[in-house]
Order: C-alpha cells, then sequence, then structure tokens
C-alpha cells in the first residue's frame, strides 16, 4: 500500500494515466479506409461529395476553435481539456457509426477539427504536473506511445479489413469501445496546479535556464551540441535581433492565491511582447516561414490522400494496402526524426550558411515525390512516394525545431510552435477554399495534387535562391575579412 502511495504521489503517476489515454485514443482502425467507408454501400456517398463537401469542413473548424481552445486550455489547467476531447471524438465516431446524410458528415468533421484542436491539452498536460528534470523522459513517453497508437490502429484496420474479420460499422464499434477506455482513463488523471501562462509558478534562475534546455531537448538536441553549434554564430550582426530570445519569456507569479491567477488581457499583452521579440530575429523568421507553409502543404497532402488512392486504384478492384502503408510511414517518420536529432547533436553544419539550401532541396525531392504520386498511376509508386514525402518533412521538420528552440524558454517555444502551426492552418484554410471546396474552384483529386506539387516546386525554388544568396553573401563576408586581414598584417 506504501508502494501504491509513493507511486500515485510521483511523476510515474501522471505519465502512466496520460499514455494509456493517448495509446487508447488513437487507436483507430478505420482511419486508413475511411474513403472506401464513405463511398462504399455503408454510407454511398460520391467522390466528389466527400471531397468538396465534408473534408474541407474539417479545415475550417480547426481554424475557428483553435486560438479559444489553445487559452481555455491553459485557463483550465489542461485536463478539463483532455476529458472533452475525449467526448468530442466519442461523439465524432458515433455521427460515423450511425448518420450517413453529407450534413450529418459535415457535423462529424466540425466535432472532429474539435477534437484536432484540443490535442494541444494533451501535450501540455505533461508540462504542468512534471518537473522540468522529468519532462523530457515524460515527454518522450507521451509521444511515443501516441505513435505506437496510431500504427497498431493501423496494422490492426488491416488486419480486420484483409481477412474481413470484422465489418466497417463494427469496427467503428469496437474504437468507440477504445475511447471509452480513454475517457474512463482521462477522469483519474491529476488535476495540475499551474499552467504555462495564466497559472504561472515564480521561478528561480536555475529553473529558467532548465526551461530553455528543455525547449532544445524537446527538440531532440542535447545543450552541448547546441552550444558548440552555436559558439560562432552569436557573433554575427544579422542575428543582433536574437538578443533577447535567451529571456526567460513572461513574468511569473506566485502559485497558491486563486487572485494571482492572471487576467486573460495580461496573458494576450504578454504574449504579444514576446511574439513581437522572437519574430524581430531575422533567422527565426525565415524558418518559421518554411515551416508555416511546408505545415499547410503536408497537412493538406496527408488530408487528401486516401482520395488519390481510390482514384488510382479502386478499393472494388484492387486488396487496399491503407492501413499497412499508414503504419509503415508513422515508424519511418519517427525513425527518421529520431536519426535526424541524433544526427545534428553530432554534426558542425552551419545552419544559418546551409539551412535554407536544405530546405530548399529536400523540399524539391518532396515535389517530385508529389509529382510521382499523381501522375504515374500506380498504387503502389504512390504508396512508396507517400512514405518518401512524409519522411522528408520529418526530417526538415526536425531540424527546423532544433533551429527555433535553441534560444528559445520553454514558454516562447509553445508560443513559436502555436504560431507556426497558427499560420500553416490559416495557409489550408485558403487553400481549401479556393482549391477544395466545391463554394471555390471544387476541383477533383488529380488537379488537386497538381497543386500540391507545384505548391512544394516553388517552396524549394524559394529557398534554394534564398540559400544561394545566403551562402554567397557568408563567402563575400569571409572574403572581407581575409581582405582587411592582409591589410592590417
Amino acid at each position: 500500500m506504501e508502494a501504491v502511495k509513493r507511486w500515485k504521489s510521483s511523476w510515474r503517476y501522471p505519465t502512466t494515466l496520460l499514455c494509456i489515454y493517448g495509446f487508447f485514443s488513437t487507436v483507430k482502425p478505420l482511419e486508413p479506409f475511411l474513403i472506401p467507408f464513405l463511398t462504399g454501400p455503408d454510407k454511398n456517398l460520391t467522390m466528389e461529395e466527400v471531397n468538396n463537401e465534408i473534408f474541407p469542413v474539417w479545415t475550417y473548424s480547426y481554424l475557428c476553435v483553435l486560438v479559444p481552445v489553445f487559452l481555455l486550455t491553459d485557463w483550465l489547467r489542461y485536463k478539463p481539456v483532455v476529458v472533452f476531447q475525449c467526448v468530442m471524438l466519442f461523439i465524432t465516431t458515433a455521427l460515423l457509426r450511425w448518420t450517413a446524410a453529407v450534413a450529418a458528415m459535415q457535423v462529424m468533421q466540425f466535432f472532429y477539427g474539435v477534437v484536432t484542436a484540443s490535442e494541444v491539452a494533451y501535450f501540455s498536460y505533461i508540462y504542468s504536473v512534471v518537473d522540468l528534470k522529468r519532462y523530457r523522459r515524460a515527454t518522450s513517453y507521451s509521444r511515443s506511445i501516441q505513435l505506437l497508437g496510431y500504427t497498431v490502429g493501423s496494422v490492426l484496420g488491416q488486419l480486420l479489413v484483409s481477412f474481413d474479420l470484422l465489418s466497417y460499422n463494427n469496427i467503428l464499434v469496437l474504437t468507440m469501445v477504445l475511447t471509452a477506455v480513454a475517457l474512463f482513463t482521462s477522469l483519474f488523471l491529476p488535476m495540475p496546479q499551474r499552467s504555462m501562462f495564466f497559472h504561472q509558478k515564480q521561478k528561480t534562475p536555475q529553473e529558467q535556464g532548465d526551461g530553455m534546455s528543455e525547449a532544445r531537448k524537446h527538440s531532440g538536441i542535447s545543450k552541448i551540441s547546441l552550444d558548440e553549434v552555436k559558439k560562432e554564430d552569436e557573433k554575427k550582426p544579422e542575428e543582433d535581433g536574437e538578443k533577447g530570445l535567451r529571456e526567460s519569456g513572461p513574468v511569473t507569479e506566485e502559485l497558491g492565491n486563486p487572485n494571482n491567477a492572471k487576467t486573460c488581457s495580461k496573458v494576450l499583452l504578454q504574449l504579444w511582447r514576446d511574439f513581437r521579440e522572437c519574430y524581430s530575429s531575422r533567422q527565426l523568421l525565415y524558418w518559421s516561414v518554411w515551416w508555416a507553409l511546408a505545415t499547410c502543404g503536408y497537412n493538406q497532402t496527408v488530408n487528401y490522400v486516401q482520395v488519390l488512392w481510390e482514384h488510382v486504384e479502386p478499393s472494388q478492384n484492387f486488396t487496399i494496402y491503407n492501413g499497412g502503408v499508414e503504419a509503415a510511414s508513422n515508424l519511418l517518420t519517427c525513425v527518421t526524426g529520431a536519426a535526424t536529432a541524433y544526427g545534428i547533436g553530432f554534426t558542425d553544419v552551419r545552419w544559418e550558411q546551409w539551412g535554407e539550401l536544405a530546405l530548399g532541396g529536400f523540399s524539391g525531392l518532396g515535389a517530385v515525390a508529389l509529382f510521382l504520386m499523381t501522375f504515374i498511376g500506380n498504387i503502389w509508386v504512390c504508396y512508396v512516394a507517400y512514405v518518401v514525402f512524409k519522411c522528408l518533412y520529418m526530417l526538415l521538420i526536425t531540424i527546423a525545431m532544433y533551429q527555433l528552440a535553441a534560444d528559445l524558454s520553454m514558454e516562447r517555444y509553445a508560443l513559436v510552435f502555436g504560431v507556426n502551426n497558427f499560420g500553416a492552418l490559416a495557409l489550408q484554410t485558403v487553400l481549401t477554399s479556393v482549391v477544395v471546396d466545391s463554394g471555390g474552384l471544387g476541383l477533383s483529386i488529380i488537379p488537386q495534387f497538381t497543386i500540391y506539387s507545384s505548391y512544394f516546386s516553388v517552396i524549394s525554388v524559394v529557398f534554394l535562391l534564398r540559400g544561394v544568396f545566403s551562402v554567397w553573401k557568408a563567402q563575400r563576408n569571409r572574403g572581407k575579412q581575409k581582405l582587411q586581414s592582409g591589410v592590417l598584417l
């Protein structure tokens, strides 16, 4: 009994419960087969209705609720939003199971947008209940268990569909049972006493330094390797705007008195000040622009790739392997991200000079993968190119996270992370409303993916040109310095 009490009072208890929640809430066996389900005899929807009328609602819903959910999550201290997310997920699955009309499917997509926006509570909860020394370890557990849940769901769905063990409708019932387990688990999560912005605990200078280190570790980069890479970079005049980024971020207040909780206006004002100071760094701004642009295209590709697969090889004529492909892509992207983070820590690359060339070059490879998916017309080529595309994105987003986390406190890293993703979502909303929505151009899937491929080609060209200019500028400055040194001698 004493051992149980010690366990419940330690960091392992909330981490274990959150991992159980994260696993059962992400096991979704039907997700890789959503298009065959919606366009098959169960729902009997047309591809145009799914592509141009139903799927766009998710993007609009996600954008509308993202900022309110973000603020409410911090104000309510995470747990209520975690429970709320699971309730919304249960409702989404129930609507998918027992309704069939286009309007009902649009409502389902709206609720799923709320579910997606609420994921911030899952990723932020650990910050509020685990001290910074344990934060990296607890975060790795919670993120890994989500990946495991997605992978198990994809493999399970593939087995159930390939061997005809359960119908699509019964798979949804199984998903609801798993979601109910996650909901039950979330009720036992301890209620946090602090949050990142509204309910802050007073920090010592040592804790503020730890917060910066953990932000770096969150990107998979050790402090030692970071200092080695950054040692000479701080001397460059182009990075003068980064001078204030190492400060601790928001002013904190003593915890314990409810009256010390910050008002919304104070939090928004502090966030605005941090936003202006963070994005005054030109280097951070360039990486953030790529982050927003690439994430927009990546999300749009992942959201509509099943429609492309169904167009290339209709599921009625082919034993589809969507679940196996999703499982393989999840595992390979995880390996790619981990290997990239490890490699950055042990290689001395001047990313402020060569980073934009890397962004442009690998974005170009991603564009090639999308063009192959669009025009080859072979389902196996589509599958392989999709996996390659996801791995390339994970490679670059890991490098981008490293660059952004290098000089930011934990609070400011969270702010920049949120702003970049909001920018990506805003761009995705514009792209969806113009290209996909039936109220806009309402294009079919091949013209859509032609635009997505061209979109990444433009990103590649822009950053390649910018990268060439950065290299030329660095070489010219180095030549001037050598010339001046020679004159002085």
